[in-house]
């Protein structure tokens, strides 16, 4: 299988913080990868890595073979484009229309008519189950609806890879398994390569092709889901089996 994203010895430092402690993992063309931890294990940040919003201390990140971390900025926002992003609280532009939100990158970016962005916008809506409300605002639409229409943005570009950071985060479960069914759709119609940031243990063991478990910034394990279940380190064990007791409690209770 070819290799689509490496990241290799990636760190982290905030002042003397060390936020990311030499992970390294690599993700396969058309595969969902998942990145698993609790709140503040650096998962977040690994991706906002990935999509070039951060700047690694050392460590590099190779994606179709090129080094994105030696990227100028110009060159960088040029390499984003094959790259989706859906935030984790959907990022949407309360004062635009739901269709110049999902078209907003060719508003802005390009002369295209607008005529043929609203085409596309209502296209992609359709991909993620919305029809009817490209007129409507974001405030008109529920979390769930808002969620997909992010993930409409995400797609507008026509992307090869997209980061999902914490896409079922606030929502109820059947929406959180339709999100999860979407994921799937993109990989097995479109051929998108994703990464999937998450802490919802239901969502991530139904998704996965592989999956890494990061804790303080350090990667515990990777593999696919069969092989995470059987992981015998204690800090895996206690976060896929949601223990209270374990060395995580330890570590944050003492």
């Amino acid at each position: 299988m070819k290799h689509k994203i490496v990241v290799e010895n990636l760190v982290k430092k905030f002042g003397n913080r060390e936020i990311l402690k030499n992970v390294s993992f690599e993700v396969y063309e058309r595969e969902v990868f998942v990145l698993m931890g609790g709140s503040g294990s650096g998962k977040s940040t690994t991706i906002k890595h990935i999509i070039g919003l951060l700047k690694p201390t050392s460590g590099k990140i190779v994606i179709d073979g090129i080094n994105i971390t030696q990227l100028s900025q110009n060159e960088l926002i040029e390499f984003r484009k094959k790259m989706g992003y859906l935030f984790q609280e959907n990022a949407l532009f309360d004062s635009l229309k739901i269709w110049e939100n999902v078209g907003f990158y060719y508003l802005e970016n390009t002369k295209k008519d607008k005529k043929w962005i609203y085409n596309l916008a209502k296209e992609k809506l359709a991909m993620v189950g919305l029809k009817g409300v490209e007129e409507l605002y974001p405030s008109q639409l529920s979390g769930g609806m808002r969620k997909r229409v992010s993930l409409a943005r995400a797609i507008a570009t026509n992307p090869e890879i997209i980061l999902y950071d914490e896409p079922t985060s606030g929502l109820d479960p059947v929406m959180s398994a339709i999100i999860d069914k979407l994921i799937l759709k993109l990989r097995d119609e479109i051929g998108v390569t994703s990464i999937v940031v998450t802490h919802d243990l239901e969502s991530a063991f139904s998704i996965a092709d592989r999956m890494a478990i990061i804790h303080k910034g350090k990667i515990y394990a990777i593999g696919t889901p069969e092989e995470i279940k059987k992981n015998e380190d204690p800090i895996v064990q206690q976060f896929i089996s949601r223990k209270p007791d374990g060395p995580i409690t330890k570590e944050l209770f003492g």
